[in-house]
């Protein structure tokens, strides 16, 4: 059985996830850390010294500019793996994790990591994989930037949120300056955009949430360059 590192779905490069019963290697034996909805679980340039699973929750990584500024990196959800790289590396950590939610999470130190990936050989190659899939997101992203308009970024976005935030009827609960955090643009240029999408019945929109209505016009836009 080959160990995935991140995700064994295509169009969801960014959940750090591992195989499973890798997961449940790595934090045999933690105690479950309740954590209420707002509670940080480490700030940018924070001392690392420990890895997060997430058992249930959503955490949100945010980027923050010396100036304050907030880019809102990825959202992380169960069995999702939360502040590898500082654990890793030993470094500062490069962004900031929050709860958004109520959540469950299990941690080791960074010396438990090292520890159980000496004991266990596959959470090496599972690591690895791992960060390998962090940074073709990350290029992804910076591609993204620099060849696509806020449309395309947009629908991709909330093609992505569909999937993995959206409950049963398909709301997904986040606020256009959510939005605009997770795209770096302004809460102005997502709202123009999304009351043009839903003037064309390709989303609806109600307070505090988006629904997609028509998840192929969006696909199409997400795969569509931007020209001008």
């Amino acid at each position: 059985m080959a160990f995935g590192g991140a995700n064994d779905r295509n169009d969801l490069p960014r959940l750090a996830r591992i195989d499973p019963k890798l997961f449940d290697i790595l934090f045999s034996g933690c105690k479950v850390e309740r954590c209420t909805a707002g509670q940080h679980l480490f700030v940018q340039e924070d001392a690392a010294d420990r890895i997060y699973g997430v058992m249930t929750g959503t955490v949100e990584i945010s980027i923050y500019s010396p100036g304050g500024q907030k880019l809102v990196a990825n959202i992380e959800l169960s069995r999702s793996l939360v502040g590898e790289i500082g654990a890793l590396d030993g470094r500062p950590r490069t962004a900031t994790a929050i709860c958004l939610t109520a959540c469950e999470l299990v941690s080791v130190s960074r010396t438990q990591l090292f520890d159980r990936i000496e004991r266990n050989p596959p959470l090496a190659r599972a690591m690895i994989e791992l960060l390998c899939a962090r940074l073709r997101w990350v290029s992804g992203e910076l591609g993204d930037q620099a060849f696509f308009g806020i449309e395309a970024r947009l629908a991709k976005r909330l093609v992505f949120l569909a999937e993995v935030m959206a409950d049963a009827a398909g709301w997904i609960p986040i606020s256009q300056s959510e939005l605009g955090e997770f795209l770096g643009a302004t809460r102005e240029s997502v709202n123009k955009t999304l009351n043009d999408w839903r003037a064309r019945s390709f989303i609806a929109i109600k307070r505090g949430g988006l629904r997609i209505t028509d998840a192929g016009a969006l696909r199409h836009i997400a795969e569509s360059q931007d020209d001008d």
